[in-house]
């Protein structure tokens, strides 16, 4: 084996080594990634050929982990790793949007990237690792790729900037972003943030690719160590200079002035169409299947020329616009009466119909991945029907593509979306695409956080987001805010941006020109800022804070705190109590144990409804659980068993304590069942809770005025250590008489027993 090994340090001390010539040698290239005890292994694979009449590349990236890799068993009936998570997928897509623009364009052969956690530790994020990996797999092939790329994760903890931080460490930062790029140029940003500025956040991208520049540096050297510095000779597309040339005469200024028109999407589309059927027309006819495939490359490219050069040229877009104008909006909240909170985002050709669900803590998302485990209190789903751009195919399981949208206006949302105590409920919202032609994912943001206003959660301050776009060519550039779905495909930018009025909340660029400096990035962010500001206060005029309360037919949430202790007590053996409360209140009960700071344990309860009434019984069931008993204090209670000597009355739901005979009134109450009976409910006064036992003495007289000229009678002290022949009532200390029974021996009549062992005397 020639195995071959790279090192990267970290500014920190940590180092994160590479590995190559061990494992999968078999794959086109192969290589291990190690920081502390994280082990990433990555291959690549290529068709020795393109498939026919294929003009794209066909690539694929995979993440997985393994729970092998953190010694846990995966979960399911299976126990076996399954199909990728949404959190596999997000990953998967971050490297596969730094290593697609870096493929040449005329290179078609299908391409497997794989990438899999084979070891974890619980200090180290993987995914910062991820697109590494790939590229150090890529970089000891002979795949053409114009590389190598690196990615990290670039936080801002205590106001200091920090390449791969650990989990912990994460948690306490104000900034978070994956960054991938080659040693020139940003490829690809995506994170969220704590409302921070421009300056802040294109700060941190410059950071991180200082250090994706020293990771470049190293894998250039590992290229040279196996040899691999020639890629293997490719042909992938037939070209006929001529027929180039004719496509670009024939079409180019008929292009232009299409493009300049100013015409609805669709409108445009098959004008477009219905000029290359004309180009088409002019070939002859035994050619044209032939050419095909030629004819759809040039005529692209002249279209994607004339657009790009009417926007530099004349500062005019596809449908009109000036450079840095919004396309118009119009919005609409309480859409859906059935719903908890929903409103239609419309800006331009893009539409969303964003609903909110509120849900109980069994209702969050509960994460399972290799090294995260935890619940996601705040999801937001996000749909693209074929409909929405007018295709007719049918829909299916749920795309790579609207997995990242969706994460993407969540990740907006949620640093503004409360929780715990300031918001109890899970919350889920959904955003329908109803048309989309450009940035639908923005369009989620500005719908979703209507709804969120509509459905009454107290957002700590509204988002909004935009799309911007870059056209670059010869030394000039245009940036382009709210860009449309063509401005996106033909032009060298898609940069996300989402915040509040002081800051950003989230971001996502793809890059797709050879290099975007410093000074374009900060046009655009200020740009982005502006068109944000706008779409912003357009949103206000339909709903400018939340609504003072939930929709009537909202579900309810009480929450309450009980000491550790009663957890136990209020959930019963196997669950009994709280089943019962729930089955009699018609409520959902949550308790979750939570830790204080002085190591004691509280309970946290949550009583979910959609009736007061229930709700408030329920609460009160659960407070007289855990509410201790003290003495002098009133309780209106309800007499559970009569016995000869008094009753037993529950004043705190499973606590009872005796009401004797004598405390029922100030005359004497010859019997009990003359005065009470079973059910009966009524107040008494707790007189004494013995400290040994914990059985409590009530009574009913100490409520009663008492009677003029009243005199107490005295209470015989019982004898120490108790008197067999002492009745049990404790009133009567004088010896009872023996009688004989029928065989003639003596015996004592037994003194009558509650038949409930467990009740109080």
């Amino acid at each position: 084996m020639n195995i071959i090994k790279k090192t990267i340090r970290l500014a920190d001390g940590r180092t994160i080594e590479i590995e190559t010539g061990k494992l999968a040698k078999q794959a086109d290239g192969s290589a291990v990634v190690k920081m502390g005890g994280t082990m990433l292994l990555a291959t690549v694979t290529c068709a020795k050929e393109a498939e026919e009449d294929v003009d794209f590349l066909p690539l694929q990236v995979d993440y997985k982990e393994k729970f092998y890799a953190a010694g846990r068993y995966p979960g399911g009936f299976m126990k076996r790793e399954g199909k990728a998570s949404d959190y596999e997928v997000l990953i998967a897509r971050l490297i596969d949007r730094a290593l697609r623009p870096l493929f040449p364009d005329d290179f078609h052969a299908a391409v497997f990237v794989s990438v899999s956690l084979i070891s974890a530790d619980k200090d180290t994020q993987p995914d910062a690792l991820a697109g590494l990996a790939a590229a150090s797999a890529l970089a000891v092939s002979d795949i053409p790729f114009n590389g190598p790329i690196s990615e990290v994760r670039v936080a801002r903890i205590d106001g200091q900037y920090c390449i791969n931080p650990t989990f912990k460490e994460t948690e306490r930062a104000d900034l978070e972003l994956m960054v991938g790029a080659t040693d020139k140029n940003i490829m690809m940003v995506e994170g969220e943030m704590k409302e921070v500025s421009e300056e802040v956040m294109l700060g941190a991208i410059m950071f991180a690719h200082q250090e994706i520049k020293k990771h470049c540096a190293v894998l250039e050297e590992l290229t040279d160590a196996v040899g691999k510095r020639q890629k293997r000779e490719y042909c992938h597309e037939t070209n006929d200079d001529i027929l180039r040339e004719a496509c670009s005469k024939f079409c180019y200024e008929r292009c232009y002035q299409i493009a300049k028109s100013g015409m609805p999407k669709h409108e445009r589309t098959d004008a477009f169409e219905a000029l290359k059927e004309e180009f088409i027309q002019t070939i002859p006819e035994e050619e044209r299947e032939e050419k095909q495939a030629m004819v759809n490359r040039y005529y692209s490219a002249v279209e994607k020329k004339a657009m790009r050069d009417l926007i530099l040229n004349e500062g005019r877009r596809l449908d009109g616009r000036a450079t840095t104008d919004v396309r118009p909006i119009w919005c609409e909240v309480d859409y859906l009466p059935g719903a908890h909170g929903s409103a239609i985002f419309t800006r331009g050709e893009t539409q969303s119909l964003a609903s909110v669900t509120l849900g109980t803590k069994l209702d969050m998302k509960e994460m399972d991945e290799v090294l995260i485990e935890r619940s996601e209190q705040f999801v937001l789903h996000y749909n693209f029907p074929p409909f929405s751009t007018g295709e007719a195919r049918p829909q299916r399981a749920t795309s790579r593509r609207e997995i990242g949208h969706g994460n993407l206006a969540m990740r907006a949302l949620k640093p503004m979306v409360p929780v715990g105590e300031e918001n109890p409920y899970a919350v889920r919202v959904v955003s329908e695409i109803l048309e989309s032609n450009g940035s639908s994912s923005m369009a989620s943001v500005c719908a979703g956080c209507l709804a969120l206003m509509d459905a009454g959660i107290k957002l700590k301050k509204p988002v909004a987001g935009v799309a911007m776009g870059l056209i670059e060519q010869d030394g000039k550039y245009a940036i382009l805010s709210d860009i449309l779905g063509d401005e996106d495909h033909l032009g060298d930018m898609d940069f996300k941006v989402t915040g509040t009025k002081d800051g950003i909340t989230a971001t996502q660029m793809d890059i797709k020109c050879d290099g975007l400096s410093e000074e374009i990035m900060a046009k655009a962010l200020a740009q982005a800022h502006q068109a944000r500001q706008h779409i912003m206060g357009e949103m206000m005029k339909t709903i400018s804070e939340p609504r003072a309360d939930l929709k009537p037919h909202a579900p309810r949430i009480v929450q309450i705190r009980i000491p550790g202790d009663f957890i136990g007590a209020v959930i019963g053996k196997g669950g009994e109590v709280i089943q019962k409360i729930q089955k009699e209140t018609g409520t959902t009960i949550t308790i979750t144990e939570e830790k204080l700071d002085d190591g004691n344990t509280i309970g946290a309860v949550d009583i979910f409804g959609t009736d007061k009434d229930s709700m408030t019984k329920a609460l009160e069931w659960i407070k007289g659980i855990t509410t201790v008993p003290e003495v002098g204090q009133i309780y209106h209670g309800k007499v559970t068993s009569i016995l000869e000597f008094g009753a037993f009355v529950e004043i705190l739901p499973g606590k009872e304590g005796l009401l004797h005979i004598s405390e029922i009134a100030w005359q004497k109450t010859n019997s009990v069942e003359d005065v009470l009976k079973v059910g009966d409910e009524l107040d008494v006064k707790l007189l004494e809770i013995d400290e040994k036992t914990g059985k409590m003495r009530l009574s009913l007289k100490a409520l009663l005025p008492k009677p003029e000229g009243y005199v107490e009678p005295v209470r015989r002290p019982r004898p120490e250590g108790g008197n067999r022949n002492s009745s049990h009532d404790g009133r009567d200390n004088r010896p009872r008489t023996p009688r004989n029974n029928n065989r003639g021996e003596r015996s004592e009549r037994p003194a009558r027993r509650p038949n409930n062992e467990n009740h109080s005397e």
